[in-house]
Order: structure tokens, then sequence, then C-alpha cells
């Protein structure tokens, strides 16, 4: 794919994914722009080992933007960063298509190991802000992973991942592009939900203890009367 087209879709994506562009122009002050277009133009170079070239641009589009992307990472077609700043993408990272990113993520490894170290992301996720993805394991398509989480291991398609470490709270058949829904407020919170578990066993907990006590109160004044 030529780069012409390249910048043509992002223009295009980018109208689709953010409200607050008002006119295609507005595309190129969008730091996520200039951070993808560097991307495709270095791995480009990085494909035909011109390896120092491509490191250079992609540090220097890193400078420019605050997105860290490798060049030997390979991201498909209609990637968009939302806001973007301190996004870091490693050399092993497989992205699939129409994925979106918020600012702060992180798709890492964990620790010095050679060869695949990073994750691969497949088509339709969406990765909320400062989450973190780390390791190398697949997160399945049309899930969507909640702002501040840590993913550690493998995401099943169709779920939703929040928490530290991340672990799966929703999984449903039949899912929309979770893009289309960026109600991030609505995700589930498995910590709320457990605090109020543990409420209402403690209120019962109260409860049966105030029962009891008035039994053995009951049961000792009639031990003295008799």
């Amino acid at each position: 794919m030529k780069l012409k087209n390249y910048i043509l879709e992002q223009i295009e994506v980018t109208r689709e994914r953010d409200p607050a562009l008002h006119s295609p122009i507005e595309t190129v002050l969008y730091a996520s722009f200039w951070a993808i277009i560097f991307y495709r133009l270095a791995h480009e170079l990085y494909k035909k080992k011109h390896y120092f070239v491509s490191r250079l641009i992609s540090q220097s589009a890193a400078l420019l933007t605050g997105i860290e992307i490798h060049p030997g990472a390979k991201i498909g077609r209609r990637f968009f960063i939302d806001h973007g700043a301190g996004v870091v993408i490693g050399e092993t990272t497989e992205i699939g298509d129409n994925v979106l990113l918020y600012q702060g993520v992180t798709l890492g490894g964990t620790g010095k190991e050679h060869g695949k170290r990073h994750p691969t992301i497949e088509d339709n996720v969406m990765i909320s802000a400062g989450a973190k993805v780390l390791g190398s394991f697949r997160v399945g398509k049309n899930s969507k992973i909640g702002a501040g989480s840590v993913v550690l291991k493998e995401v099943p398609p169709n779920c939703t991942v929040v928490g530290v470490p991340g672990r799966v709270v929703r999984c449903i058949d039949s899912p929309g592009h979770p893009c289309d829904e960026l109600s991030h407020g609505d995700l589930p919170d498995p910590v709320r939900d457990d605090i109020q578990l543990l409420k209402s066993a403690d209120s019962k907990i109260t409860n049966r203890l105030i029962t009891l006590e008035d039994e053995v109160r009951l049961l000792k004044r009639k031990i003295r009367e008799s």
C-alpha cells in the first residue's frame, strides 16, 4: 500500500473515531497521525533491513509526538491512537485491523527474552487509557481492555478485561464492534462488585449475631425465672 493511500486512510479513520475533528485538514495537527505515518515509512525500511535508518525515523517521531512505535511491529489497516501521549508499542507486537488505542497504552514485554516477546492484538480490539498489555500472548478479536488494566495473560475473543492484574469480567457471543460503543464508564467493576458482596455478607453476619445475642439474653432470663 502506497504512503499516499495510508495518509488518506488515516484521515478517514480519524474523522470516524474523533468527534472533536471539525475538518479533514485538522488531522495533520494530531500527534497520532504523524506517529502512524512515520511508523509506516519506518516499517517499510525495516523490512528491507535498513535498521538504523528505520530506528532513526521512529525515534525522531517519538521525540516529536510522544508516541513510540518500534518499526519492527506489524500493524494492520485502519489503526488509530486517540490522543496518544505515552503510547509504547514493542518490536514484536502484532496488531490487526480496526484497532483503537488510547493514551498511555503499553504493548510491551515482561523481560529481556528474545524472539516473540510482545502481544498480538487481533482485529477490532479497543484498549483504554493507561492499560498495559505485557507478554507474548493474544488479545482476541472484538475485545475491550479497561482503563488502567494490567493484562498478563491471553484474552479470549469478544471479552472485556479490567483490573490489576487484568481479568475477564464479561464475554458475549455476538458482539458489536467495541469501537462503536466508547462508553468507558459502563465497563464492569469487579473490585466494586467484590466489595458489595463483602458488605452484604458482613450485614448478614451482623444481623445473625444480633439475633443470637437476643436469643441468649432470652434464654438467660428464662433460666433465672425458673
